[in-house]
């Protein structure tokens, strides 16, 4: 062991003249800290941070409403592709029994506080529509994967399309994101 580092001090030595220090004092912890100081806060400018603000503004509202028109650079990861395009088109191209559901439950609602048989009649109304909705998004979800093997093969549809095309049925058409932009009755070719 001791001939190996001899040989590597051999070699260090037989080389240009090694540099030594670094050819300036060591700084204090005082002037170090100091250099490595910066604002807690950024620019206290109250027009900077003003403009700051109205810009990220600006940009949130470009991407909200580019989002909400469905263009592909603002939407997110789980909204993007052609493929979830086309789910989302042929969904928004049907009627869905899970988009009146809500409506219905508010119906329901109302009706449990009639006292009588309405009250349990309209509990088995709202469990009724409710299997109704679910059994329409299974069949939804089947003809889906038949379409999307058709359009982009069988070997290449993406997986979760029958959650999100549920997804999307069970929403209010007016509140869905991104903004429905086929008409009822226009499927996807």
């Amino acid at each position: 062991m001791a001939q190996k580092g001899a040989a590597n001090e051999q070699g260090a030595t037989d080389g240009s003249e090694a540099v030594v220090g670094k050819g300036r004092p060591t700084p204090s912890r005082k002037q170090a800290e100091a250099a490595n100081a910066r604002p807690i806060v950024g620019s206290r400018d109250k027009a900077a941070i003003k403009e700051q603000r109205r810009q990220q503004a600006e940009l949130r509202e470009r991407a909200r409403v580019g989002m909400m028109q469905g263009d592909e650079r603002f939407l997110g990861p789980r909204d993007r592709g052609p493929q979830r395009r086309f789910v989302r088109d042929y969904v928004d191209a049907r009627w869905n029994v899970g988009e009146m559901l809500i409506p219905m439950m508010l119906v329901v609602l109302v009706m449990t506080f009639i006292p009588g048989p309405v009250q349990v009649i309209s509990l088995f109304v709202i469990w009724a529509f409710v299997g109704l909705a679910v059994l329409d998004a299974v069949f939804l979800g089947m003809r889906l994967k038949r379409k999307l093997a058709e359009k982009f093969g069988e070997d290449r549809v993406q997986p979760g399309y029958r959650w999100y095309a549920a997804m999307r049925a069970f929403q209010f058409r007016p509140l869905r994101a991104p903004k429905a932009v086929v008409k009822r009755g226009a499927f996807p070719s």
